[in-house]
């Protein structure tokens, strides 16, 4: 029996795969070309969402079961599967269900989606998730009973069964959408990667490069999850792949526990950030605002660029106070470049294409070809049917907890549009922060917290979109500027205590314990809280209202900004900072936050002279560790 319901698994994640693969491609094919056009050809979302819906929740309830009472999962497969056939037969172009409501037949089936959904939910994300998408079904229904400064106008079960399940506005909406589409080719596209050992490559990669050096295993860890974070979707997930590898090296090397899980979590954390593929959340923004995804990468360069350059200047401090030095490196950057250099080409087509504006559906199908075409290319690289059936296996089961996160999302988001709730808080925002964008963005930033201690950073992000973009907006900034905050501001929740999940992962890993894990992530990772403040007050992003000489000056100023309070909060750069040191660092932080270009200039040649000395002071303090060691 278990074996039938692996290979059953295998097959329907396998099946889900190249179906996803599938509906891209059958877009280019012309309208009588291909046999049974209407059943393989490319699906409207009316019907490829709920069919996508469908397979990912038989596939949760074989991948997530109920190891104590399994036979409701064999039972709730055929319901969901049955539902969702009423669902595809329903006549959306009918007045009857707008004029007498839903019949038994489809409010049942409505139903069972809507639970079914949650269920794989509470499973497969966490109990938060399902907690906050009863909340707001429950608003919808119930928010007449309510205060004044919360009610709103409350729905019948029929009426929010309609609107949810039966348009394209509530559970079936733009989030799944977006997941079942371009956040699917490119999952798919990073197991591909891993399969053919192109993700071994870039790690290794990384610790050529920045392995030698102090610190070398916390740096090449940072270098890694850069590269695989991109590609994973997931900080959590890229915690524990690259984490795997460099949380021992960097124990081993003289890192504390808590540090080595602190430096993966706010590394991999990055990985959502940064182009070319970023998290699933930068493809629900590009939809969101109307943006084109190549314009989301170019705004997102120099922000992540600098990010990353914040973690590493934490790591190079913690490694310079505790004596570390960089470890061993078995083959040289060349030779690793020589054995894996025919997989920089699909990250090279990728990056073409999508700069290029075509579809990111299509580009992460092509970019799964050309991962399949690169491996064949070497003999110690080439992949058979095994291991293509794997990636196609792994791809479909990895998509599961973000489809359904971005199912509830669609929910949330439904819930909002349709009672007007979002409106309101909008209002509260505005309200509270009376008029002032940088009481508004603290605001933000909590409301980000507690939403991310349950909720994966993408569905965070859809709601605080949707809930505060237009308070930021009626604040002044512009669309993408707002949302592009919300975005970074979503990701601080896997690293900031008292629930960081990629932290407690890093822990787990690590051995360490998990809250001074996600204290040591906090700090390494405080460049999330910094540079979308920046974002707010400097023209930081590449938009049509700012050039590159404007994005690059001010990447400059935020560059000072982190160095600044790197040497506030640590009392270290190159040695230990004077006193004098310190009151010249702390006056350059208020004059770079200040929006004043001669006074932000100044206080970068501030913060330079203040570097420069305290590197003149390291040959002393490089003798005294010489003697002490």
């Amino acid at each position: 029996m278990k074996n039938i319901l692996v290979i059953s698994t295998v097959a329907l994640a396998v099946t889900l795969s190249l179906y996803q693969i599938w509906q891209p491609l059958a877009g280019f094919f012309a309208p009588g070309v291909i046999p049974f056009e209407q059943v393989l050809g490319l699906q409207p979302a009316t019907y490829f969402r709920p069919v996508h819906l469908a397979w990912i929740l038989c596939l949760g309830f074989l991948v997530y079961p109920l190891n104590s009472a399994r036979f409701l999962d064999y039972l709730a497969i055929p319901l969901v599967l049955a539902a969702t056939l009423r669902v595809l037969q329903f006549d959306y172009q009918g007045l009857d269900h707008l004029l007498y409501g839903l019949d038994g037949f489809d409010f049942a089936s409505g139903i069972i989606i809507v639970a079914a959904t949650l269920e794989i939910a509470r499973r497969s994300v966490g109990p938060v998730m399902l907690v906050v998408g009863l909340v707001f079904i429950l608003y919808g229904a119930f928010g007449n009973l309510l205060p004044d400064v919360l009610a709103s106008r409350g729905f019948s079960f029929e009426r929010l069964v309609r609107f949810h399940v039966y348009s394209n506005a509530g559970l079936f909406g733009a989030p799944i959408g977006i997941a079942a589409g371009a956040v699917f080719s490119f999952v798919l596209f990073g197991a591909f990667l891993q399969v053919t050992g192109a993700g071994k490559f870039m790690i290794d990669l990384s610790f050529a490069v920045a392995g030698k050096y102090r610190g070398g295993p916390a740096k090449a860890s940072v270098i890694a999850s850069a590269a695989m974070g991109s590609i994973s979707g997931s900080a959590i997930a890229n915690t524990v792949t690259t984490g795997s590898l460099t949380i021992p090296m960097m124990k081993q090397l003289g890192f504390k526990p808590e540090q080595a899980a602190g430096i993966e979590a706010g590394a991999s954390t990055g990985g959502q950030i940064m182009p070319p593929i970023m998290g699933a959340g930068a493809f629900v923004m590009a939809e969101f605002t109307r943006t084109a995804y190549a314009d989301i990468v170019w705004m997102s360069l120099v922000p992540a660029l600098l990010y990353f350059s914040s973690v590493l200047l934490y790591v190079h401090i913690l490694a310079v106070k505790s004596g570390i030095q960089g470890m061993n490196v078995a083959s040289g950057a060349w030779q690793v470049i020589k054995d894996g250099v025919h997989f920089l080409l699909p990250l090279a087509i990728i990056t073409t294409l999508l700069v290029q504006n075509y579809s990111p559906v299509l580009v992460g199908v092509s970019g799964c070809a050309a991962v399949i075409a690169a491996s064949l290319l070497r003999s110690h690289t080439r992949v058979n049917l095994q291991l293509l059936i794997d990636a196609l296996h792994q791809g479909a089961i990895l998509a599961i907890p973000i489809t359904i996160a971005c199912a509830v999302a669609g929910i949330v988001v439904g819930t909002i549009g349709q009672t007007g709730v979002g409106l309101q808080f909008t209002e509260s925002v505005v309200g509270m922060s009376n008029g002032q964008l940088w009481l508004a963005l603290i605001l933000i930033s909590i409301a980000a917290l507690v939403l991310g201690m349950g909720l994966p950073a993408t569905a965070a992000y859809i709601v605080l979109a949707v809930m505060t973009g237009p308070a930021l907006q009626e604040l002044g900034l512009t669309l993408i500027t707002a949302h592009m905050i919300i975005f970074w501001l979503s990701q601080t929740s896997n690293v900031t205590p008292p629930i960081a999940l990629a932290a407690f992962a890093g822990a787990g890993i690590a051995g360490a314990q998990p809250m001074r894990s996600a204290v040591e992530a906090f700090r390494l990772a405080s460049g999330l809280f910094v540079i979308p403040l920046m974002m707010a007050y400097s023209p930081l992003l590449l938009t049509g209202q700012n050039s590159w000489p404007d994005v690059l000056l001010a990447g400059l100023v935020t560059l000072a900004l982190i160095v600044a309070i790197a040497m506030v909060t640590t009392r270290f750069l190159f040695t230990q900072v004077g006193k004098w040191q310190l009151g010249l660092a702390g006056l350059s932080i208020v004059i770079l936050v200040y929006p004043s270009i001669a006074g932000r200039l100044a206080a970068v040649g501030l913060v330079m002279i203040v570097a420069l000395l305290n590197y003149r002071m390291l040959p002393d303090l490089s003798e005294h560790s010489k003697t002490s060691a």
